[in-house]
């Protein structure tokens, strides 16, 4: 591996490696407050000075003092070089390293031409919010209880409604056609030329957490017919949505502070209650969180609470996300808000302090799912407890520690009247069965492997187009299961921003 590493790959690395776990492979490591402590590996001490931040994600030897990030310890303790420990790290999280020989620098400078462009974007949107000929974009924002300061604070912005207005502004910057669609800000019309890809909405800057801009999602000002209400970026060489969480630049500091993050969905849902100084807060961007969001949140906290809206495909959407901080081994909590009621809507209606109390009395997880799974099934005949059982149980299965399985399971044995040995045969089965599709996964590519379901619904998307906005609204592409659905989907939910027809090439 020649040549010099995007900073942007080893970023990526680092943001997927725990450090806490790496090294606990290595040494022994005892919890001391929020850090890690140990006898330092490379000197000889009788009294640990060795310690570890899971928040910082670096260590620290106070006897010899070594120290530094994960690819430091793999250096000094396997005596690797650094392009070395970069290779095995990257394989151990999945990370593909470039071809980085030729075109780094190249590469480096397209990541660095897009935060320039989006930081020009994200000025053109803010001065429009201020002029005096766009009073209805300001007062919708006013209207939705969201103060100057935070207008500010969060740099919202206003994408006006001519189909070229940002494309124009960044000519004068000297910015080029490529650049812009690259970093999504435009796209190329059905008929030639390109188009703005934000128009006649409300702007929400997405940045990463040291402050950058990295994308963008617009809100229409009145929920016109046919439009999508929310829009955001495309994914590009700085922005991926599965890696990103709107507000833990800001939120990061009091998130640590109190060892808790709350999880809401969309970006009023953040705002309106940061704004009311509830600040340990994030949000989800609209979609089911991952794996690597997942992770970054486990360097600032070990509890979150998850608050989603009380209709079903909110508590769908907590159901599916339960289970990855699970297996990030976070301490876990929901908060059900009444029907009908947001975290928007629910702070402006009832007070901060309110929200507070709800937060403060968060169910535990498996209290949430069991509350849930019995609303939807009749637990009092044997086909609705097989149905639970058969959702539940991979949750149960999923948590580390056997004490808090032992206790699950007794709990659900007791509350859907199931012998505790029928539910522990059931768990053997989830592991042998993951066992077996592990196996079949190597023998077939799943990516190329469309399941029925998904078939039929893109159909249904292609002859009902009203269907693709309500499917939008709940679903992202990434939640299909097939790397072909998702890429069909995202193309159709690009399209139908664009007001593009839908044919079946």
């Amino acid at each position: 591996m020649a040549g010099r590493i995007p900073q942007d790959i080893l970023d990526d690395i680092l943001s997927r490696i725990n450090i806490v776990e790496l090294i606990s492979g290595y040494i022994p490591l005892k919890r001391a407050g929020r850090n890690f402590k140990a006898l330092c590996p490379f000197h000889y001490e009788k009294t640990p000075s060795f310690m570890v931040s899971p928040e910082r994600q670096i260590y620290h030897c106070f006897g010899c003092g070594a120290g530094g990030n994960a690819f430091n310890f793999l250096m000094q303790y396997e005596r690797l070089e650094f392009l070395e420990a970069v290779e095995v790290l990257a394989k151990k999280v999945g990370v593909v390293i470039p071809d980085v020989s030729k075109q780094d620098d190249k590469t480096t400078s397209l990541i660095t031409q897009l935060y320039k462009v989006n930081e020009l974007a994200e000025q053109f949107y803010q001065n429009n919010l201020e002029s005096p000929n766009c009073v209805s974009a300001k007062n919708y924002l006013l209207n939705r209880k969201i103060n100057q300061e935070m207008i500010r604070l969060f740099k919202l912005g206003y994408a006006l409604p001519g189909q070229d207005t940002l494309l124009n502004y960044l000519r004068t910057k000297n910015v080029t056609l490529s650049l812009m669609e690259k970093a999504g800000l435009i796209f190329a019309k059905e008929g030639g030329g390109y188009c703005d890809r934000f128009r006649n909405r409300i702007i929400f800057p997405i940045f990463d957490i040291k402050s950058r801009p990295i994308g963008f999602g617009a809100r229409v000002l009145s929920n016109e017919a046919g439009l999508a209400k929310y829009i955001n970026s495309p994914e590009t060489q700085i922005y991926t949505k599965g890696k990103n969480l709107y507000g833990l630049n800001f939120a990061k500091d009091a998130i640590r502070e109190k060892d808790c993050v709350v999880v809401v969905e969309g970006y009023l849902d953040f705002i309106i209650p940061y704004q009311a100084g509830f600040q340990n807060i994030v949000a989800s961007l609209g979609t089911a969180l991952t794996e690597e969001q997942a992770r970054l949140l486990k360097r600032y906290a070990q509890n979150v609470i998850m608050v989603y809206d009380a209709d079903d495909a909110g508590q769908m959407a907590t159901l599916r996300t339960l289970d990855i901080f699970i297996e990030q081994d976070l301490n876990v909590k929901v908060v059900s808000l009444p029907e009908g009621f947001d975290p928007d809507s629910f702070v402006c209606r009832y007070g901060i302090e309110r929200f507070r109390e709800i937060v403060d009395v968060a169910e535990n997880i498996l209290d949430y799912k069991l509350k849930v799974l019995k609303s939807r099934y009749d637990y009092q005949k044997i086909e609705g407890k097989a149905k639970i059982c058969a959702e539940i149980l991979p949750t149960i299965d999923r948590f580390k520690s056997t004490v808090l399985k032992s206790e699950y399971i007794k709990k659900i044995s007791e509350e859907l009247k199931v012998s505790e040995d029928a539910l522990l045969q059931e768990i053997k089965k989830l592991k042998e069965d993951r066992q077996y599709i592990g196996l079949a996964q190597v023998a077939q590519d799943s990516s190329s492997f469309i399941s029925p379901t998904e078939k039929l619904l893109i159909r249904l998307m292609m002859e009902e187009a009203e269907l693709i906005d309500f499917i939008r609204q709940h679903l992202e592409p990434a939640d299909f299961q097939s790397e072909r659905t998702s890429k069909i989907v995202s193309i159709m939910f690009d399209l139908m921003e664009q007001g593009k027809p839908l044919e079946l090439s």
